[in-house]
């Protein structure tokens, strides 16, 4: 029978990924490997952010091998991607047996920030997941959705998502996190939902308090419990070495609720 831990993702950067821009205040040293062991989460969704870890992935990927599942992005942080990094990274999960599939990050963009409503279209989508058969493995896609993207047209690509991560971007907003799953449900209803949990207010540039990490916990193993979400993914490795108060916290949470059986 599957655990809660078994359904738990660390969504990884590149070590110091996250030290200058967000106003954390402290350098991290942390790799996402080292970072998954330290949180005890099994599973992985390693994002590449600013263009590192740079290409080639293969080295860079051995310590990966020791994880029960990852998601390799093939659209990394603030949408970027490349016809070479998508090739790789097919390339890359063909060669790791427990790789299941690919992700993308920021991938939709709002009307006011012009061009396409996605980083690829529809049809690049479907093209590429035509691909999706590696070593007689059937991989999947999955996707960020941010919850104030919930009333963009979304459903021709959400529809080729296997996957979909439901992201508040800000804490006060975490209040209708009820609602905004819901709309989620209805614009991808076909789809397998992941709850991102944020361990630091990236969107307001602030510490997440402990009691909004707390009911973004609970939430998420209630739904998982119900049956509502496949998984929760706590965000990010690259802040799990610096002893923030929330990190601290979601880690002895780990703790206490992983060995729980599903259901």
């Amino acid at each position: 029978m599957e655990t809660v831990r078994d359904r738990m993702w660390l969504w990884a950067h590149e070590a110091g990924s996250h030290d200058t821009e967000w106003a954390i205040g402290r350098t991290s040293r942390i790799t996402p490997v080292e970072a998954a062991f330290y949180m005890d989460v099994p599973n992985m969704i390693m994002v590449r952010y600013h263009d590192k870890p740079e290409m080639p992935f293969d080295q860079y990927a051995i310590p990966f091998r020791r994880l029960q599942k990852v998601f390799w992005s093939f659209v990394g942080g603030a949408g970027r991607s490349s016809d070479a990094e998508r090739r790789h990274v097919l390339e890359l999960a063909a060669r790791n047996p427990n790789f299941i599939g690919f992700f993308m990050d920021d991938f939709f963009r709002r009307p006011q920030d012009g061009g396409d409503l996605g980083v690829l279209s529809v049809e690049e989508l479907q093209s590429l997941r035509s691909q999706f058969e590696v070593g007689g493995r059937k991989l999947g896609l999955g996707v960020t959705l941010y919850t104030y993207q919930l009333d963009m047209p979304l459903e021709r690509h959400l529809a080729l998502c296997d996957w979909v991560s439901l992201w508040t971007w800000i804490e006060p907003d975490l209040k209708d996190l009820e609602e905004n799953m819901t709309r989620c449900e209805k614009i991808a209803p076909d789809s397998r939902k992941l709850l991102g949990l944020y361990m630091y207010d990236y969107g307001q540039r602030l510490p997440m308090p402990v009691e909004s990490m707390q009911m973004q916990c609970e939430t998420a193993l209630r739904w998982l419990h119900e049956g509502r979400i496949e998984g929760m993914i706590f965000l990010a490795s690259c802040i799990c070495d610096l002893e923030l108060e929330t990190v601290e916290w979601t880690r002895e949470w780990i703790a206490r609720v992983g060995d729980e059986a599903i259901g």
